[in-house]
């Protein structure tokens, strides 16, 4: 089993893609810098009372009036912003692999009982997605988002479910994409030979589904999930930065960048720039991982 990993055309594949393999060392430096940020951030921007308001707003530790201590700075707070920016990835990056995780098992649910089951089911089923596709993901993921809070805002949850929102308007945006990706991989399975032969043994069709059908659908599913994986984490930094994302004071790097574009017309531009470099490396590696993926699994490229 393992040699026929090693020697399987994915593997073969990101060995010779330099641009994979860089995309692949980012993305995995930046997901345990974000895991191992209580070992690995100089300061914890959590602990008040470590936190001094006399070093608010200090600039870079090679600027002129930048400290050692605070190698890219401090925003309002006194708080760290290489620490901050740490601990902000861990939520960034827990919204959007809780968010792409649940927006796959909803859409591959669906899309598998659109597609093997048919009739009036998957009518409706395709229908809803259809409209859903007539507007924006991110007004999609607003309105849910404001309607959800308003409801546990009323019963005196608001913050405490407020990472929890984000993650379920997010999937349920995006679920979608999932369902008829799997649908038509579905449709073209169920009339194949082994489909068929299970069927006349009396096979049940949840087992068919689950046991046969959905293993051979799967490869455009982890496309799908690798490069909305960053859609996910932008989506989260947009909600953040509109102030409907995660609580402002839970640092995510999405509320980082929209505290600091309170201060970037008065100089202080390293409170945005990081947590925006941040963001774009984090993205942009995944979706590289995305890209590669895709034209590997992609047999016509073999």
């Amino acid at each position: 089993m393992l040699k026929q990993w090693l020697d399987g055309p994915v593997l073969y594949s990101f060995s010779q893609s330099r641009l994979a393999q860089f995309a692949a060392v980012v993305a995995l430096l930046m997901i345990c810098g974000a895991l191992f940020a209580p070992w690995l951030a100089p300061l914890n921007p959590f602990d008040l009372a470590s936190l001094d308001l006399n070093d608010s707003l200090l600039p870079p530790a090679w600027a002129a009036q930048g400290q050692g201590k605070y190698v890219l700075g401090t925003d309002d707070q006194g708080r760290d912003v290489l620490s901050t920016i740490l601990y902000g990835s861990r939520i960034s990056l827990l919204v959007g692999f809780s968010s792409v995780l649940l927006a796959m098992f909803l859409g591959v649910g669906l899309g598998l009982l659109s597609g093997f089951l048919g009739g009036r089911l998957d009518a409706i089923i395709m229908r809803i997605a259809d409209v859903q596709l007539s507007f924006p993901a991110i007004l999609i993921a607003l309105l849910i988002d404001g309607v959800a809070r308003v409801v546990f805002a009323d019963q005196g949850h608001g913050d405490q479910m407020a990472i929890l929102v984000l993650i379920g308007s997010i999937s349920l945006a995006n679920w979608v994409s999932y369902a008829r990706t799997v649908r038509g991989s579905t449709l073209v399975e169920r009339n194949k030979e082994y489909v068929q032969a299970a069927r006349v043994i009396g096979v049940p069709a949840i087992a068919i589904m689950i046991k046969h059908v959905l293993p051979n659908v799967m490869g455009p599913v982890l496309v799908i999930a690798t490069i909305n994986i960053a859609t996910a984490i932008i989506t989260e930094a947009t909600l953040s930065f509109l102030g409907v994302g995660v609580p402002p004071t839970t640092p995510s790097l999405g509320t980082m960048i929209n505290n600091g574009n309170n201060f970037l017309y008065s100089g202080e531009w390293w409170l945005v720039v990081f947590p925006g470099l941040a963001l774009v490396l984090l993205c942009m590696s995944v979706n590289l991982l995305g890209d590669w993926l895709r034209d590997a699994l992609n047999p016509k490229l073999q």
